[in-house]
């Protein structure tokens, strides 16, 4: 899956990327600009959303408004907000007085919105001056295009995780979305930084209300009714990410067991020839989930190795690496290499960072493996049609 990844990627950069004379700095310039509503989901975003709203109201766009719905918080995001709406009228102020999950704000926000075209983003995310302008051009660019994901790039890099994502992020995330990019369809867009058009989510009934991972289905809803998703890597975005074990696993396990209910809910319309192009994604999806039990089966029969004498064909003398493990691991560096070389013409200085990658299988192979096998069980034993409201997140260390 690796090299995979890496022939797209490369295709992707060759054909869109290596050649062009425009930077996240300098967009295109568009025939029309249309106006756009930037929807802003916030729940216990106090410390954050100030930031936010300013660096949205700099945005390099002619026509646009800002939509905060303020989903139950317990702390002073409504006052913050309020506060904001009565110096920028560019700003309106959305308050629900339950948490009913980030799927109910982002449907709120788009059935508020004045225009046609949605750009929506987190509470805790910094959106670069043009990333407005990069959307809209794929959004334009033909009446087939229902969404466009950005580029998400870590801000919190206090401690060893923080480090490790920012090359993550590139390397995984921004390799893989180029390589999908590029066979037809992508896995999910970014839940962080998205542009929608408004009419292809009333036509799919917008984000489900009772998956865990709204980013997820979407995408998937999109694309089994056979619209177009673009990535955009130009469209920056700066974000907060969890530092601590604990806030890593349950991030983790949250996209896992969000997967999986999509898995679940959209197998049966992925197995008609009309869905064939999402195949490429279900297969690389299933591989993960199997690669990772059979890990876990791995795991399992060396623990029991040492306290019982079990079959030739079923004893694991040793996880220490061979030859097999010690390619998997260039394979793993080789990815990382590639992807920061790429991305280092969107973030400066970002190369640095590969110093620190040779811990990613350690920590986070181990993570996933467990993660993706308990969000598996998770999504089983979910009560159906259960309302996925949303907790505070580990925003890191600042």
């Amino acid at each position: 899956m690796a090299y995979l990844w890496m022939i797209g990627a490369f295709i992707y950069y060759f054909h869109w990327e290596k050649n062009s004379h425009f930077d996240p700095d300098h967009p295109p310039i568009l025939q029309s600009y249309p106006p756009v509503s930037i929807v802003v989901p916030c729940h216990n975003e106090g410390r954050e959303i100030a930031d936010t709203i300013e660096f949205l109201l700099q945005q390099q766009y002619p026509d646009f408004e800002i939509i905060a719905v303020n989903d139950g918080s317990q702390d002073n995001t409504l006052d913050i907000l309020l506060e904001l709406a009565a110096k920028h009228p560019q700003l309106r102020v959305i308050n629900l007085e339950q948490n009913q999950g980030k799927a109910v704000a982002l449907r709120t926000g788009a059935l508020f919105s004045n225009n046609e075209y949605l750009i929506c983003i987190d509470g805790d995310a910094l959106l670069a001056p043009h990333a407005t302008t990069w959307i809209m051009q794929h959004l334009l660019s033909g009446p087939r295009v229902a969404a466009v994901t950005g580029n998400p790039r870590i801000r919190t890099r206090s401690t060893l995780l923080g480090k490790i994502q920012v090359g993550e992020f590139s390397a995984i995330i921004g390799l893989i979305k180029r390589a999908q990019r590029v066979y037809g369809r992508i896995f999910t867009v970014s839940g962080v930084v998205a542009g929608f058009r408004k009419s292809a989510l009333h036509r799919v009934g917008y984000w489900s209300t009772d998956i865990v991972t709204d980013d997820i289905d979407i995408s998937w809803k999109l694309q089994l009714d056979h619209w177009d998703i673009r990535f955009e890597p130009n469209a920056l975005c700066w974000i907060l990410m969890p530092e601590t074990l604990r806030g890593l696993w349950r991030q983790r396990l949250r996209w896992a067991q969000g997967g999986a209910e999509v898995l679940f809910r959209y197998s049966k319309p992925l197995a008609i020839w009309r869905s064939r192009r999402m195949w490429g994604i279900y297969v690389e999806y299933l591989t993960s989930v199997f690669w990772s039990f059979t890990m876990i089966m791995i795991l399992i029969l060396w623990t029991l190795g040492w306290f019982f004498e079990l079959p030739d064909e079923l004893t694991i003398p040793t996880l220490i690496p061979s030859w097999g493990g010690v390619l998997l691991g260039a394979t793993c560096l080789l990815q990382f290499a590639v992807s920061l070389i790429i991305d280092s013409r969107y973030e400066k200085g970002i190369t640095k960072t590969y110093y620190w990658m040779i811990w990613y299988p350690l920590i986070y192979w181990l993570i996933n493996v467990l993660t993706t096998v308990c969000g598996l069980i998770k999504a089983l034993i979910k009560k159906r049609n259960t309302r996925a409201t949303w907790v505070s997140p580990d925003r890191g260390l600042r």
